[in-house]
């Protein structure tokens, strides 16, 4: 279930990226897509999101910035152990210089190189890039 939300509201960040939109908003809200949102914040990819009400239904806004050019969540379970992440990326990201891999790990939820450099595995949330 919690999956199938980040799906969609990932496809719907794609598709209002390809009609040029400036802002999205993702309803419902989770926490594992909040996480998933910081992390495309820190990498640049977003400028911004807003979480609104997140105790009952809640909705995110996005700001878009038009760098997003593909983004999934895996509906299936991907379990990497820290030593495979660099052939996941590898196979999944079409070129090593830009995108990145999102992983929930036991030290919560990480982009593949910082659950790299801490040297930890998990199971991959999805990509973008």
């Amino acid at each position: 279930m919690g999956r199938r939300i980040l799906n969609d509201a990932l496809r719907t960040i794609v598709n209002a990226e390809m009609r040029g939109k400036a802002s999205v908003e993702l309803k419902p809200v989770s926490t594992v897509m909040s996480s998933f949102l910081k992390i495309m914040k820190e990498k640049g990819y977003i400028k911004n999101f807003q979480v609104y009400d997140p105790h009952r239904v809640g909705r995110i806004t996005v700001d878009l910035q038009g760098r997003v050019n593909d983004c999934k969540a895996l509906t299936y379970r991907q379990d990497l152990k820290a030593n495979e992440i660099g052939q996941y990326t590898d196979r999944t990201l079409p070129t090593r210089q830009w995108g990145y891999v999102v992983i929930t790990t036991p030290d919560g939820i990480l982009d593949h190189e910082e659950a790299i450099k801490r040297n930890v595995g998990g199971q991959v949330l999805g990509f973008f890039h």
